[in-house]
C-alpha cells in the first residue's frame, strides 16, 4: 500500500484540519523543499489529542496485558508492511541510506515486539503479597499487596538522529504503550512526512484492535508551541524526548513549573568517553584505530554514543596517531540530517580548533559539500583539558578530542566529567583488574560500561542501560533502551484489605496469570 500524505495532525482516529504551515520537509544534500506542508495543530486540536487522551487511560489502562501486546504486534505489522515507503521518503528526509531506513525499521518492530512479549508475560509488574498475620503481636499485621501502574497520558518528542527508533512509534512510545499509558507524540520538522507514514500506522493498528479512541495522536507544529502545550496540559502525566541539551532543560522546566510536576525522561548530551591502556596498544595498534575511526564516522557521527573523547596514556600509541591520521584524512564528509545540526556542527569544530593547547591530529582531506560534516580529531594535554570547560562538551558529529596523560591522571580526571550514557575501557582482563578505581570511577559517570569495544551499539535487550547522570539523561534512574523503560511510566500501588474478588488478577491468590511474585518475602 502506497502511503498517500496528507500533511495534518492525527487526533485520534481524526485528520486535523490546521490552516497554519509549520513547515516542510527539506532534503538535506539540496535543501531542496519536499512536499506537502505540514499544517500546525490548532489550540483545539492540541486540546482535543491530550483530552482524548485522558478519556482514554481508564480503560486502555484497565485492558490485560495480552490484550494491549497484540495492539503493539499490530503496530509492528503495520510498520513492516509500509518498509518500502519509509525508505523511500526517510531518505528524502534525513539523507540516511536506504540500508540505515530498513535496518531502522527492524529495530522499530523488533522493540514493539519485544515489549508485547514482556507484558504478555506479565511478571514486569513487580507482584508483591505481604499476607494477613491477625495473631502478631503487638499488632496483627493488615494483608498488604502493590503492583506497578500505569502514570496517564504520555507526551513523546521525536528525534532527529533516530527517525523511526527514536520517534513516532520509537521505544517511548512503545514502552508507554506497553505500560498501559496513551501517548501523544511531537513530531520532529526534520521528517515530518516519515512521521505521518508511521503516525498512520499506528492509528490502523488501533482501530484494527479495537483500542479506545485517544490511545495515540500525532500532532505537528514544534515543540516550542505545540510541545510546550502538551507538556503543560493537566492531563499529561511524563514526558519522553531525546534531543538537545536546550531542548531538554527547557521540557524540564516546563514539567518542573506547572501546578502538579511531572517527570521528563530527556535524552540530551553525551561524549562517551573511551580509555586506551598500554595492553589494548601492543594487541594491534592499527586495528585499534580503525574500530575507533568506524565508530565515529558511523552515521556520520550523528548518534548520541558516539565516541567522542579518547583518554590515551602519554608516549604511547604512536603508530595508533599515524595510523588515525591517515584514516580520518581519508574519509569522505558526511550528510547531516539537517541544516542546523550541520551548522552546530561547524561551529563546535571550529571553536574546539580555535583553543589554546589544542593540536588538530587530523582533518578530511575532501572539502564538505552542501550539508556535510567533514571528520575530525584533535589533541590536547590533560591538564589543558581540565583547565577548559569548553574541552568538556558535544560536538555532535564526526568529531574526537584525544586527551593525553599518565594512567593515574586519567583516573583522577574521570570524576570531573559530566555524566555520560557510555564509558569504555580498552585493555586486557589484567589491566581490567589492576585499574579497578578506575572502572569504579567511570560507573559513577555512565549508564554503560563497555570493555574492548566502541559504544555506538545499542542493544535492544532486557539488560541495556541507555541512560546516565545529568546531562547525559535528566534521571540517571531510567533508561530509554530496553524492556527497563516500561517502568519510567509507571508507579507503585498497594491495595491493603481488599477482599480477593475484587482485587487486580496479578495480585489475587490462585495467581490466575501464572506470573512471578513475591509472597510474603519469597519470589515463586
Amino acid at each position: 500500500m502506497k502511503s498517500q500524505l496528507l500533511g495534518s495532525s492525527i487526533i485520534g482516529f481524526s485528520r486535523g484540519a490546521g490552516t497554519t504551515v509549520a513547515g516542510h520537509a527539506v532534503h538535506p544534500a539540496s535543501n531542496a523543499r519536499l512536499e506537502p506542508p505540514y499544517l500546525a495543530a490548532t489550540t483545539e486540536e492540541v486540546e482535543r489529542a491530550v483530552e482524548l487522551a485522558r478519556q482514554a487511560f481508564p480503560a486502555y489502562s484497565a485492558l490485560p496485558g495480552a490484550v494491549r501486546a497484540g495492539f503493539l504486534r499490530a503496530i509492528a505489522g503495520e510498520i513492516e508492511g509500509m518498509v518500502d515507503d519509509i525508505a523511500e521518503r526517510g531518505t528524502l528526509e534525513t539523507g540516511l541510506p536506504d540500508a540505515r531506513m530498513r535496518g531502522e525499521t527492524g529495530r522499530t518492530v523488533g522493540q514493539l515486539q519485544l515489549f508485547a512479549s514482556l507484558i504478555e508475560e506479565g511478571s514486569w509488574v513487580d507482584a508483591r503479597i505481604e499476607q494477613a498475620q491477625p495473631d502478631r503481636q503487638p499488632l496483627p499485621k493488615p494483608d498488604i499487596r502493590s503492583m506497578l501502574r500505569p502514570l496517564g497520558p504520555v507526551a513523546v518528542f521525536c528525534a532527529s538522529n533516530f527517525p523511526l527508533a527514536f520517534s513516532v512509534a520509537g521505544g517511548d512510545t512503545a514502552s508507554a504503550l506497553a505500560a498501559g499509558c496513551p501517548v501523544v507524540v511531537i513530531a520532529h520538522a526534520s521528517h515530518p512526512g516519515l512521521a505521518e507514514i508511521v503516525g498512520a500506522a499506528v492509528m490502523r493498528a488501533a482501530l484494527a484492535t479495537r483500542m479506545p479512541e485517544g490511545v495515540f495522536s500525532l500532532l505537528y507544529g514544534g515543540g516550542r508551541t505545540v510541545g510546550a502545550s502538551v507538556v503543560q496540559h493537566p492531563a499529561i502525566q511524563a514526558v519522553g524526548f531525546t534531543g538537545s541539551r536546550a531542548g531538554g532543560i527547557a521540557l524540564m522546566n516546563l514539567a518542573a513549573n506547572r501546578e502538579q510536576p511531572i517527570p521528563v525522561f530527556a535524552e540530551m548530551s553525551s561524549v562517551n568517553p573511551v580509555v586506551i591502556l598500554p595492553g589494548a596498544l601492543e594487541r594491534g595498534e592499527p586495528a585499534l584505530a580503525e574500530a575507533f575511526v568506524g565508530s565515529l564516522t558511523l552515521g556520520s557521527g550523528q548518534f548520541c554514543t558516539n565516541p567522542g573523547l579518547i583518554f590515551l596514556p602519554e608516549g604511547k600509541g604512536l603508530v595508533f596517531m599515524d595510523k588515525l591520521k591517515s584514516l580520518v584524512a581519508a574519509a569522505a564528509p558526511g550528510l547531516m540530517l539537517n541544516d542546523s545540526i550541520c551548522r552546530a556542527y561547524a561551529d563546535g569544530v571550529e571553536t574546539i580548533s580555535g583553543i589554546e593547547g589544542v593540536e588538530t591530529v587530523a582533518r578530511s582531506a575532501s572539502p564538505a559539500g552542501t550539508g556535510q560534516g567533514a571528520p575530525a580529531v584533535f589533541s590536547v594535554s590533560l591538564r589543558r583539558f581540565l583547565e577548559e570547560d569548553l574541552l568538556r562538551g558535544e560536538m555532535f558529529g564526526p568529531a574526537a578530542l584525544i586527551v593525553r596523560g599518565s594512567i593515574d591522571e586519567i583516573e583522577a580526571a574521570i570524576p570531573e566529567l559530566e555524566g555520560q550514557l557510555t564509558g569504555s575501557i580498552h585493555g586486557t582482563d589484567a589491566e581490567l583488574a589492576e585499574h579497578a578505581g578506575l572502572v569504579s570511577a567511570l560507573e559513577q559517570k555512565v549508564g554503560r560500561l563497555i570493555f574492548n569495544g566502541f559504544p555506538t551499539g545499542v542493544e535492544v535487550c532486557h539488560s541495556m542501560v541507555h541512560g546516565g547522570p545529568f546531562p547525559a539523561t535528566s534521571d540517571g534512574r531510567s533508561t530509554s533502551v530496553g524492556t527497563m523503560a516500561i517502568h519510567r511510566f509507571v508507579r507503585p500501588v498497594s491495595w491493603q484489605g481488599f477482599p480477593d474478588s475484587c482485587l487486580p488478577d496479578e495480585l489475587r491468590d490462585d495467581n490466575p496469570l501464572g506470573i512471578r511474585r513475591t509472597v510474603d518475602g519469597e519470589v515463586r
